[in-house]
């Protein structure tokens, strides 16, 4: 797949915009300002930062091109900073291991462009090729593995993909005396587009976590998971299932809106470690977050 364009800048890439095949403004100018007329296109086309899928410059008089892709830079609207570092556990040659906070995304998206992983460790680290290989919910912490090298990407991206990583999470939920462990749940985990939660039945399953007790204090306890499986929010899914929800969770078993710039009390859900043979160097890779979950 060609890469975009334009080169990263400040952290971001490039946004784009499909100039559609029923296009009927005679020019790539004309198209942008009667499609987006909130944008400044020609401060854009003086700057030269306006170009075509080839990287050549648009010009006031270029033709548009139906079907084709018109390059450019944003400006992001401005975001609450979250006011929690990310520390990177290892770093060497094309790859990047960090320890990510609660409430930092992992990838720039909607409202959350500049406060995510990507964009803070590209700006903080020069790494402009930096992209993670696996997602961690904004409200998840813990390990995250990154590549800086687009040749390093794939292989490490197949492993996840393949089922390779022996992945192990720990969370703060609540206690049931009657519930024994460990347990292996399985459930059907169902995510409909557009909508901010997902759903769980007892249908044919395609998802699984094995559940262990770690450690009880009064009506709350500790859990390793590990899950097989890596539907969306399956660890949230499965603890509320057993009647014991993760502490902070605003999503399971109800939803509850969380005011923006809250921070006070993050989901108790980490990605303690990741295990995997090196798809690259064939070495044995163990690594583990340095996070503590509260109580």
């Amino acid at each position: 797949m060609r890469g975009a364009p334009l080169p990263v800048r400040d952290g971001l890439g490039p946004d784009r915009i499909r100039m559609p095949a029923d296009v009927t403004a005679g020019t790539i100018v004309e198209f942008l300002q009667a499609a987006h007329p909130e944008e400044d296109w020609l401060a854009r086309l003086a700057a030269g930062e306006l170009v075509d899928e080839h990287g050549r410059r648009v010009e006031p008089h270029t033709r548009c091109q139906p079907t084709r892709f018109v390059y450019f830079y944003r400006e992001p609207a401005p975001e609450v900073p979250v006011p929690f570092a990310v520390r990177v556990l290892h770093r060497e040659a094309g790859l990047v291991v960090v320890d990510k906070p609660h409430f930092l995304a992992t990838i720039p998206r909607g409202a959350h462009i500049r406060e995510s992983v990507v964009v803070r460790l590209r700006r903080e680290l020069e790494l402009p090729e930096l992209v993670p290989v696996h997602r961690l919910d904004r409200m998840t912490a813990g390990v995250l593995l990154c590549t800086t090298d687009p040749a390093w990407r794939r292989p490490y991206q197949e492993l996840f993909e393949r089922q390779q990583v022996r992945k192990v999470y720990e969370a703060v939920a609540g206690y049931r005396p009657e519930l024994e462990f460990p347990q292996v749940v399985r459930s059907r985990i169902v995510k409909r587009h557009g909508e901010l939660t997902a759903v769980q039945s007892f249908d044919e399953p395609n998802s699984e976590t094995r559940v262990e007790l770690l450690e009880r204090r009064g009506e709350r306890a500790r859990y390793r998971l590990c899950p097989r499986t890596g539907r969306t929010h399956q660890l949230r899914l499965h603890l509320a299932g057993l009647g014991v929800p993760i502490v902070g969770d605003n999503f399971y078993p109800q939803f509850r809106p969380r005011r923006a710039g809250d921070f006070t009390d993050p989901l108790r859900l980490l990605a303690r470690s990741l295990e995997f043979t090196d798809p690259i160097s064939g070495v044995a890779r163990r690594f583990v977050s340095e996070r503590v979950l509260e109580f």
